[in-house]
Order: C-alpha cells, then structure tokens, then sequence
C-alpha cells in the first residue's frame, strides 16, 4: 500500500530524473535525424555510399556521447570528441556534414548536462588534486624533519669527537658513578 507521499520524487532525485530523459530524448532526436539523413543521402547520390557510412557513423557517435557512453573519446560534448568518437577527421564535421555538426550542439544545448562519465572523470580529478596537495605538503614536512635531524646528528658528531678528546690520550672510557634513585616503596 502506498501513499501520496511515496510516490513524489526524493529531493534531489527531480533533478536525476531530468538528466535520465533528456539524455535519452537527445539520443532519440539523434537517431531519428541521423537515419533520415543517412536514407536521403542513400537516395540521393547512390554511387557515394561513403556519406552514408559517414553520416551513420556521427549519428551513432552522437548518441553515444549523449547518453555518456563513448567508446573512442574522452566523453566531452565537442566537436572534436564527437569527430573522435565517429573515428573521422573534425573537418568532416566543420565542413562537411554541418547540419549534423549544428544538430549535435542544439542536443547538447538541449541536454544541459554533462555526461555521467565527464563528472565521475572531475570528481576522481578532484580527489587526485587534493591528495597531491596533501602529499606535497606531507613531503615538504619531510624534508624539513630530514634537515633537522641532519643538524641534530651533525652536533652529535662534533660532541662525540670533543668527548674523545677530552678522554685524553688512553683512550679510556670511564664510568659515572651511579646516582642513588629513591626507591618507591
């Protein structure tokens, strides 16, 4: 049995659920374009497949970016991570296929978010800048504690040799007499 109260989003969760269907709407805008796009260029120059195969493989690469699972790129909504992800060179893009250059950036705009691998890839980036943060300061306390006890052994050394000498020429160590410690009893 479930009430009205368990039915409405979590604080926070609207925003997910936001995220959730406008990568999915984007990816369906996408493909829909791409495949008409890839038929008519099919239809209109049959002896060029190679557009074909191109515009398909942006689609794809598109929708790929888009939902924030790409295979050949570093998961950024860009031309060039697009361009990569397609495995084309970026003029194809800039020059060639514009409309799907310009489609691309209307969904990106569209989506308004980052994909999730782009946030996981700031957040893992962020931990590792504090941590080195955290590691140079550790370091330089290091190097500062080695320098001290350079010192510390170094007025070591030259008491020992004062010691020595002041041992005289027999060379003999000699014994402090034990002082008496009361007992605790």
């Amino acid at each position: 049995m479930t009430t009205a109260q368990d039915d409405s989003p979590a604080p926070g969760k609207q925003a997910d659920d936001t995220e959730a269907t406008a990568a999915p709407a984007a990816a369906g805008i996408a493909e829909t374009v791409g495949r008409v796009l890839a038929m008519a260029a099919a239809a209109a120059s049959p002896s060029r497949p190679g557009d074909t195969a191109e515009i398909e493989a942006i689609t794809d690469a598109m929708i790929r970016l888009l939902v924030g699972t790409p295979l050949r790129s570093d998961g950024q909504l860009t031309i060039k991570s697009l361009a990569q992800e397609a495995g084309l060179k970026r003029n194809k893009l800039t020059h060639k296929h514009t409309g799907l250059k310009d489609l691309f950036y209307a969904l990106v705009r569209m989506q308004d978010t980052r994909p999730r691998l782009v946030d996981d890839l700031k957040r893992i980036n962020d931990e590792l800048q504090h941590k080195i943060t955290r590691l140079r300061a550790e370091r330089d306390r290091l190097r500062r504690d080695v320098q001290q006890l350079v010192r510390v052994v170094h007025v070591l050394e030259v008491e020992n040799q004062q010691l020595r000498e002041a041992a005289g020429s027999d060379g003999v160590v000699r014994v402090l007499p034990l002082q008496h410690r009361p007992s605790a009893r």
